[in-house]
């Protein structure tokens, strides 16, 4: 598998950790509003990252390091990432996967082998025709539906995720989204970021404003026992 980036230390991957933070290339999906362009469209133009240099690094540095996330792209699209997964665990650190819900069996896979210890879902909108126009493609809206049900109804820690893609998102989005997932443990709401997005277009839209943002967390919170509000508000 190829690693296309590696972040040494971060304290904002995973709330209340310190983690070092692997991405791999490609994505399934294609999100207009996706901020990481060329890991989706052009992962070639990445110098490979080996895993030796990684794993030494965890190994000298597992003193304050509570874990490693794994995000992309979309890591659930690569065979092998349970190997990966494997090779990280055996240095004795948690892991935390990032994805789009699009993989269930991988997902079930991953949880019954005891290989992840978090997950972060991304839910790009309303769990109906308009996933289409978030994800950029023929949603496979049943799958991550069958996602969402695996995570509910396993006891990993996890939250869902949503951007605030303007244009594209009502604040009425966002409550759908919340009601589906009513009951979780967290909910996520995390600023749009008008750079290097894969629809240059948006790249001028205007993030909604922090009153605006406020109030969407505000009333996603009668849905969910816990909601956060991520990035520059």
């Amino acid at each position: 598998m190829k690693i296309i980036g590696f972040i040494k230390t971060s304290l904002l991957d995973w709330d209340g950790h310190v983690v070092a933070s692997i991405y791999l290339p490609g994505c399934n999906f294609r999100c207009p509003f996706c901020h990481n362009r060329d890991a989706v469209l052009n992962p070639d133009i990445y110098e490979e990252i080996p895993w030796e240099t990684i794993k030494e690094f965890i190994q000298e540095h597992n003193d304050f390091l509570d874990g490693v996330v794994i995000t992309g792209g979309e890591p659930t699209i690569h065979e092998d990432l349970p190997d990966l997964i494997c090779q990280i665990k055996a240095l004795g650190v948690k892991v935390k996967l990032d994805t789009n819900g699009s993989n269930p069996s991988m997902l079930r896979d991953l949880i019954a082998a005891d290989l992840i210890d978090y997950v972060a879902m991304d839910i790009k909108a309303p769990l109906n025709e308009k996933y289409d126009e978030l994800t950029g493609i023929s949603a496979p809206l049943e799958d991550i539906k069958q996602s969402i049900e695996i995570l509910e109804e396993s006891n990993i820690d996890r939250e869902y995720r949503t951007t605030l893609a303007p244009i594209l998102l009502k604040p009425s989005d966002i409550e759908a989204i919340a009601a589906y997932i009513g009951g979780t443990k967290k909910y996520a709401i995390q600023q749009f970021r008008p750079k290097c997005t894969l629809d240059p277009k948006l790249e001028s839209a205007t993030p909604m404003s922090k009153s605006q943002v406020k109030a969407i967390a505000e009333n996603a919170k009668q849905y969910v026992r816990k909601v956060v509000i991520r990035g520059d508000v």
